[in-house]
């Protein structure tokens, strides 16, 4: 992780950690980027989502861009891929979304696309730290003749439906969905989606008030889609995050469906169809240990990358593979699109039963789920950054896979968006696993406080 950028863009409680000042400064120095490196007058793409922040987040990044020489096309509400696909189509330089993704309403952040729609590199993240906390170079603003202007691009969001539905050629008639979007984003684009596509789809959590972005609903809450698939006769449920590039579903019996589940009815489909590239699917070290038996016992090759749907889609595209993600729920289909996209996998993941004649509860027996235990240790940066030096932690981290017995696994993650120290532990047993996270969860905050 750089000094401002996590795995998923900046990122902080809005108004404190992530100030006007802060989000304007972040415009000024991408603005330098941006024109060191245009022949022409850039042009950055801004969307947002719901937050109450966003607007006032909104308007300071888009101040610095301007005072950097950089004009702006505000897209409004939008999901995040909308901005990754508008840049690539528009031909900009860049874009940014503001969004804070699955966190709570007073988080926000901002996240940068370059012209190819891919999350900028770590180094063209470092340039930007540098100029913004290091002012190693000083702040260029522009002239009163250069200074950016807001330049509205007409008709960006039906551009973005379009290509969505483009990819289900035979629509999703006969199929009914309940769609939780998460109070965020896709409030402002799933009820068109599934309306044009021929679905049956009832919308809930879809009246943002700017507070209610992922409270107790979406994906980070999709457990409490169970019952509801059940008594409404849905064929499966469908939950967004806050900026809908995440995706996980509830089949018609009222099982989750993880992001491993998918990418594993994805991954099969795709190589019966012979469209899987370099017979590859490329995950995360956070996946559930049944994938990788799934895609053994499929002849499947895999990929494991560090976790951030960035790292997914570098490997994917330096290796063309076409399907990859994360157990949270990205899903980067890199045929259709430059990042995960929430919508896309839930069309996708519709197309596949509709294709199949099948359930969803069928195509997921595809793949068993080992029990796996996640516990989120609250961590500062300096906690963080000791996680591999603490000859103690070390110690209870050893002691502790010796009693899996390579029965399971044990990883510890600092996480790229949040103070936050994850331990995930995989295993037969519930109970001992449990036990074990707990145990290095405690080590934690004694050894490393």
């Amino acid at each position: 992780m750089g000094r401002l950028f996590g795995t998923d863009g900046v990122r902080g409680i809005a108004n404190r950690d992530l100030s006007i000042q802060l989000a304007s400064e972040i415009g000024v120095a991408l603005a330098m980027v941006l024109r060191e490196r245009s022949a022409g007058r850039p042009l950055v793409l801004v969307g947002k989502d719901t937050r109450t922040s966003s607007d006032m987040i909104e308007a300071a990044v888009t101040a610095g861009l301007c005072a950097g020489g950089v004009d702006v096309a505000p897209l409004g509400v939008v999901p995040t891929p909308t901005v990754a696909y508008l840049v690539t189509r528009q031909q900009a330089a860049a874009g940014v979304m503001i969004s804070a993704s699955h966190n709570p309403y007073h988080f926000n952040g901002i996240k940068v696309f370059g012209p190819l729609g891919t999350k900028l590199s770590d180094e063209e993240e470092q340039e930007i730290e540098d100029i913004v906390l290091d002012h190693g170079i000083p702040f260029v603003y522009a002239s009163a003749q250069e200074v950016g202007m807001l330049r509205p691009i007409p008709g960006g969001k039906e551009a973005y439906l379009e290509h969505l539905i483009s990819t289900v050629p035979q629509g999703l008639g006969g199929m009914k969905v309940l769609v939780d979007c998460a109070n965020g984003s896709a409030s402002a684009t799933a009820g068109e989606l599934f309306r044009r596509l021929g679905a049956q789809a009832d919308l809930i959590n879809d009246q943002p008030d700017g507070r209610n972005v992922n409270d107790h609903c979406g994906s980070t809450h999709v457990s409490e889609l169970c019952d509801r698939v059940r008594e409404g006769g849905y064929d499966l449920a469908v939950a967004f995050d806050g900026d809908a590039d995440r995706c996980l579903a509830v089949d018609e019996k009222g099982n989750v469906i993880d992001g491993d589940q998918m990418i594993a009815i994805f991954a099969r489909n795709l190589k019966a169809a012979g469209r899987l590239r370099g017979n590859t699917a490329v995950v995360t070290v956070m996946s559930n240990y049944g994938f990788f038996q799934f895609a053994k016992d499929n002849g499947i090759d895999t990929r494991a990358t560090k976790v951030g749907d960035r790292y997914v889609l570098e490997t994917m595209l330096r290796e063309g593979f076409v399907i990859g993600g994360e157990q949270s729920g990205h899903i980067i289909f890199s045929e259709y699109m430059t990042t995960g996209d929430g919508q896309l996998s839930a069309v996708q993941l519709m197309r596949a039963m509709k294709d199949a004649g099948a359930s969803l509860s069928d195509l997921a027996k595809v793949i068993t789920i080992m029990p796996q235990v996640l516990v989120n240790v609250e961590a500062t940066r300096d906690m963080k950054a000791a996680i591999n030096d603490s000859v103690e932690l070390g110690q209870v981290v050893r002691r502790c896979e010796q009693q899996l017995e390579g029965r399971g696994r044990v990883l510890l993650r600092p996480s790229g968006t949040e103070p936050l120290i994850r331990v995930m532990v995989e295993g037969n047993d519930l109970e001992e696993i449990q036990q074990i996270a707990d145990t290095i969860a405690g080590a934690i905050t004694t050894y490393l406080k």
